[in-house]
């Protein structure tokens, strides 16, 4: 898969983010072993309404980008989650969620349930 031009979209494009309960837990793991510092100051940005909780407006990147959800892995490259900077790399089929949603970060998932 080619990498997507993310830099400079500042997330606009990151939500919102529906996750299942294998996706909360990978998540949970990764910020449990996050430097506290850097789980502070991921957690204390100001970010777009809408935006994910976990884009890091600071580095204009995802800040658990290795436990990302299924739906951000397939964004840009399912047919139906199309960039717009790079549309022609949404040549995949559409992305369907593998279970049902245990709900949607930054509504139904905030900082405080990790």
């Amino acid at each position: 898969m080619d990498a997507l031009p993310c830099q400079g979209c500042r997330g606009l494009c990151c939500g919102p983010v529906p996750v299942t309960n294998k996706e909360l837990r990978a998540i949970r793991k990764l910020l449990g072993a996050m430097p506290r510092r850097r789980r502070i100051a991921l957690e204390q940005q100001e970010r777009f309404f809408g935006t994910c909780m976990f884009y890091d407006q600071d580095s204009d990147k995802c800040g658990i980008h290795s436990a990302r959800p299924d739906v951000c892995r397939a964004f840009g490259h399912s047919s139906n989650l199309v960039c717009f900077r790079r549309p022609e790399s949404a040549t995949g089929s559409p992305w369907q969620a593998s279970s049902d949603p245990a709900g949607i970060l930054s509504v139904d998932f905030t900082w405080k349930d990790f």
